[in-house]
C-alpha cells in the first residue's frame, strides 16, 4: 500500500491541515489521536509519521525513539484515565501503516477477559460509543494534561496549537 492510498496518513494529512477533530499533539515520532469510537474511555493511537509496515523497517535510533514515547503516551493514558488495565496493540493487518492502539480497559468492562479486537463490533463501533463534540473535548483535555506532565515527552504542537 502506497501513501497516496493509505487511511493514516491521509488522517495525518487532515491534522496537518488542522482538520482531524480527534488529534491530541504531536511528538518527534508520531501524532496521538483519541480513537473516533470511545467504548473504551480513553482509547488513543500513537500514528507513526513515517510510512513504514513494520516496526524493524525503522532505523534502529528511530525505533527505539517510537517505542519509548508510546511507552510514555500510554503512561499518561493511564495517569489520564485511571483504568484497571490498558491494552497495547501493533497490528498492521487492517491498515499496514505503523501505529499503536492503546485501550484502557476498566472494572465495569462487559467482555474483561477478552482481548479488545475480539469484543463485539457491535458495542465498539455502536453510535453511542462515538464522543460528541463536549465529550471529545475534555477527552482531548484530560490526556493532554496527562501528557504535558511527563518530562521526557517533548511535544511539538498540540491541537490547540494548530490554526483553526
Amino acid at each position: 500500500m502506497d501513501e497516496d492510498s493509505c487511511l493514516i496518513c491521509s488522517r495525518i494529512a487532515a491534522i496537518q491541515a488542522g482538520a482531524n477533530p480527534y488529534f491530541v499533539a504531536e511528538v518527534e515520532t508520531g501524532y496521538i489521536v483519541l480513537g473516533d469510537y470511545q467504548f473504551f474511555r480513553g482509547y488513543t493511537l500513537l500514528l507513526s509519521k513515517q510510512h513504514v509496515t513494520e516496526l524493524h523497517y525503522l532505523a534502529a535510533p528511530l525505533r527505539l525513539q517510537y517505542l519509548h514515547e508510546m511507552s510514555l503516551v500510554a503512561e499518561a493514558v493511564f495517569r489520564a484515565f485511571q483504568p484497571r488495565k490498558l491494552n497495547y496493540e501493533l497490528l498492521g493487518n487492517g491498515e499496514p501503516h505503523l501505529h499503536w492502539h492503546l485501550f484502557p480497559r476498566y472494572p465495569d468492562d462487559p467482555s474483561p477477559g477478552t482481548p479488545s479486537w475480539k469484543v463485539d463490533k457491535n458495542l465498539r463501533y455502536a453510535p453511542a460509543a462515538r464522543p460528541d463534540a463536549a465529550e471529545l473535548l475534555r477527552l482531548k483535555q484530560q490526556l493532554l494534561e496527562a501528557l504535558l506532565q511527563l518530562p521526557d515527552l517533548n511535544i511539538r504542537a498540540t491541537w490547540k496549537s494548530l490554526p483553526e
